[in-house]
């Protein structure tokens, strides 16, 4: 019996890549040169798109998706746990990804995700909403956590990240510069780093630093708007998700501003990053810098000194999106907030 064609056939064949095929097929956005070759190739292979949007409409296939961006992030690994847990109660499979933190390799997951007719999908996203929008069209249901997908290059980026803030804290409805409709389990970023940065302000800290990285506006607003202006741009620094970068990140910052007194890392890679490349430059925490991280993870308490952290509930993130997604019907869920807690420990000192 002759093996069907599947939508990595047709983007080989097209020679190109699998979220181009999943646009095109799904009416999304792509050069007419491009559409019309794909449309050839899949007419040619015989290839039939019924995964990418009928089957999903037409009926539940059981089961779904979850990517995040690294599995051997302790976050990633306790959300995912969560979800896991959640889907074991109700008796359904899940088909786990990681996506690298690479919006290509994302788009290829849901293309591949969508290949198999799984209809429900949490997801860590790190793609834009084109990245997102087959998915949507094809009538998957998808729930958002920890973060929603970045803005494209042309948005403005902190503008949205304040818009969200002060969505989730119900000053303001949600911003129109988010064109995905969908919903999100978060933790309350903004709470949990304007709390560390008062805490370090009521130590006498006043040159704090931020360490980002990917997926973080809205940590990197919430800093912006707890330092007030004018903000030092100098001491909003990003690596760009691997450790490595991290690190570079972390040691730049401590040589190129010796003056800083204290750093808030925006999530455990950077919060790791933070410790070593203080040792390495033999900076004395909290004697020399202060140091507040974003995730509490096993590691932060074995620290010596052990660090002074803003705990998100990963677990409990996981487990809720997992419910939402189970539960997601006629009824559109609605976004959930879960709170933050800043657990003092040794890492942060008076400025001296």
């Amino acid at each position: 019996m002759e093996k069907r064609a599947t939508i990595k056939d047709v983007a080989e064949a097209a020679g190109v890549g699998v979220a181009t095929v999943s646009r095109v097929l799904s009416g999304g956005s792509a050069s007419p040169a491009t559409r019309e070759r794909v449309l050839a190739v899949a007419a040619q292979l015989d290839y039939r798109p019924s995964a990418l949007g009928r089957n999903l409409r037409q009926r539940r296939t059981g089961g779904m998706g979850l990517l995040v961006p690294d599995l051997t992030d302790t976050f990633y690994g306790q959300l995912a746990e969560g979800v896991l847990a959640c889907a074991r109660s109700a008796g359904e499979p899940v088909v786990l990804g990681s996506t690298g933190g690479d919006p290509e390799q994302e788009a290829d997951l849901i293309g591949m995700l969508l290949e198999q007719s799984v209809d429900r999908l949490i997801a860590v996203p790190s793609g834009d909403a084109e990245t997102w929008a087959p998915a949507i069209r094809a009538g998957m249901t998808v729930i958002f956590a920890d973060r929603l997908p970045v803005l494209s290059s042309h948005e403005d980026v902190g503008a949205a990240a304040i818009a969200d803030l002060m969505a989730l804290d119900g000053l303001s409805p949600a911003p129109q510069t988010r064109p995905l409709d969908v919903p999100a389990v978060l933790a309350d970023d903004r709470a949990g780093i304007r709390t560390a940065v008062r805490y370090l302000r009521g130590l006498g800290h006043r040159r704090i630093a931020f360490l980002g990285g990917p997926g973080q506006d809205r940590r990197v607003a919430a800093f912006r708007e707890a330092v007030g202006s004018p903000v030092d741009e100098e001491l909003v620094v990003f690596g760009t998700g691997s450790r490595d970068s991290a690190y570079a990140a972390a040691s730049g910052l401590f040589q190129t501003r010796p003056d800083l007194s204290a750093v808030v890392a925006g999530g455990n890679v950077l919060g790791e990053a933070a410790v070593l490349a203080a040792r390495e430059l033999d900076l004395r925490v909290p004697r020399d810098v202060s140091l507040v991280m974003y995730d509490d993870v096993p590691w932060a308490e074995l620290c010596a000194p052990p660090l002074t952290v803003i705990a998100q509930p990963g677990r409990d993130m996981g487990y809720r999106a997992a419910e939402l997604v189970l539960r997601a019907g006629s009824r559109r869920p609605r976004s959930v907030i879960l709170p933050t807690e800043l657990i003092i420990r040794g890492s942060c000192g008076p400025r001296r």
